[in-house]
């Protein structure tokens, strides 16, 4: 089962402060090395050590360039009036000119796409890489009005954005991370100089992808980029949450060094966090049917609920079943209440799946992205529904092997209990005990009791 990761960025976020961050999670250096000495890319190494900032011990991550590939434009200079430090410490400063970069490499997304696939990255890495960079393509393609294919520029081209990019992928991979939770993106203000002349903050490039991928962004005093544009890129292509869980567990937590000197931390905080289903569970039934009214009545237990859920339904016709599964796990852990699909056959005679979700309406933006990124469909019909449903309660329940979780349902005074699936099916995994054994059990004791 797949880790949720938090990234805090109220100090911004770029792509050497990512890495960084995931390495101080626990990714496995030795994997991350493997796979950028199997990169089709010269010129470049990397420096992993530990650094204070603002008082905090974080991890550092540097791509440190040969002369030939060193981009100077990578990390933009700030008009300040004086000099900060940019992305790496031997870079030099300066607005150079064109003479001064004829030996840059501009590689467009075919170039790039050639790299990622020829190299020893596992095929989900690979995905989240070429995700971020063509999130990247498409910023620049619409900032500078040309098409995608066409797009050559520093900012993806530069061997350090490589490395950064791809060590992301490869990271995020490696510590097992399936859900990642971004709130909000902190930037600064004022403006930089680029290739391209100077520019207001965030940058263009920045400004549409927050836009199409609809992050939320909030401007801070901070003079200065804090968020950069592969940064936005990481965060687009990898996020799918933009709330955190009201009660949770930090399991690990990583610290990456930004390289410049700002007002705020300059750092980017990453935590592992979980959430126990269980207790999920339990919590969301009782605030479903808690009400005064039920509250301070004796007889709450025999009494119906109503309440109002959200059913969204769309169409897939070329999808196959194990995408539907991994679809349907990543729904459930996100907040549906009800996941299904069932065959069907479309025009033309084509079979195809229906899948319904049923979910509550706070729940239905993050649900429907899930859809979009995960299936093929373009539309997703969905209908306000009124339900009404039986008040409940989790038990815990004891039986020869351990206790076990049973839902408790009641109408018109009396009791039906149902076992928790996932509750059995650990105790099953744990005792070496058959399944049906342990719920069969359960039910025949309370039986009794009745």
């Amino acid at each position: 089962m797949g880790k949720t990761l938090y990234l805090e960025c109220y100090s911004g976020i770029s792509g050497d402060m990512t890495v960084a961050a995931l390495l101080d999670l626990g990714a496995d250096r030795s994997v991350l090395d493997r796979v950028l000495k199997s990169l089709k890319v010269s010129g470049f190494e990397t420096k992993i050590s530990r650094v204070v900032k603002s008082g905090i011990d974080a991890c550092d991550f540097d791509v440190v360039l040969d002369k030939e590939h060193e981009n100077h434009d990578h990390d933009m200079e700030y008009l300040h009036g004086h000099h900060h430090e940019g992305h790496e410490s031997n870079h030099a400063h300066g607005t150079g000119t064109a003479q001064d970069h004829h030996h840059h490499e501009h590689r467009g997304i075919k170039e790039i796409t050639y790299i990622i696939e020829h190299s020893a990255m596992t095929e989900n890495a690979k995905k989240i890489a070429l995700r971020i960079f063509e999130i990247l393509a498409e910023a620049e393609s619409k900032a500078h009005n040309v098409p995608v294919d066409q797009v050559h520029f520093h900012e993806v081209g530069a061997v350090d954005s490589i490395v950064d990019i791809v060590s992301v992928a490869v990271c995020l991979d490696n510590l097992d991370v399936t859900e990642v939770i971004v709130p909000v993106l902190c930037e600064g203000r004022g403006t930089v100089r680029c290739q391209h002349g100077i520019l207001p903050i965030p940058v263009p490039a920045v400004a549409n992808i927050v836009s199409a991928n609809h992050l939320h962004l909030k401007m801070t005093e901070v003079e200065g980029e804090l968020v950069t544009p592969t940064g936005a890129a990481i965060v687009a292509a990898v996020k799918t949450k933009d709330k955190l869980p009201e009660t949770f567990e930090i399991q690990k937590i990583g610290i990456g060094a930004g390289k410049r000197q700002y007002e705020c931390p300059g750092i980017l905080r990453a935590m592992i966090i979980s959430q126990s289903a269980e207790i999920d569970e339990e919590k969301a039934q009782t605030e479903e049917f808690k009400n005064a009214e039920i509250g301070n009545n004796p007889k709450a237990e025999n009494q119906e609920t109503k309440d109002t859920i959200i059913k969204m339904e769309t169409n897939i016709d070329d999808c196959s079943g194990e995408v539907l599964g991994f679809v349907m796990e990543r729904l459930m852990k996100a907040g549906a209440r009800d996941v299904h699909y069932v065959p069907v056959f479309m025009k033309k005679n084509r079979p195809a799946w229906v899948l319904n979700v049923i979910c509550k309406e706070e729940d239905m933006e993050t649900l429907q992205n899930i859809i979009f990124e995960e299936t093929t469909t373009i539309g997703i019909r969905y209908s306000r529904m009124e339900r009404t449903i039986l008040p409940r309660e989790t038990r815990t329940l004891p039986t020869p092997w351990g206790e076990v979780l049973a839902k408790v349902c009641t109408l018109n005074g009396k009791e039906q209990l149902y076992p928790e699936y996932e509750s059995v099916a650990q105790l099953s995994r744990e005792k070496e005990i058959p399944f049906t054994e342990i719920y069969r059990y359960i039910v025949l004791a309370n039986k009794d009791k009745e």
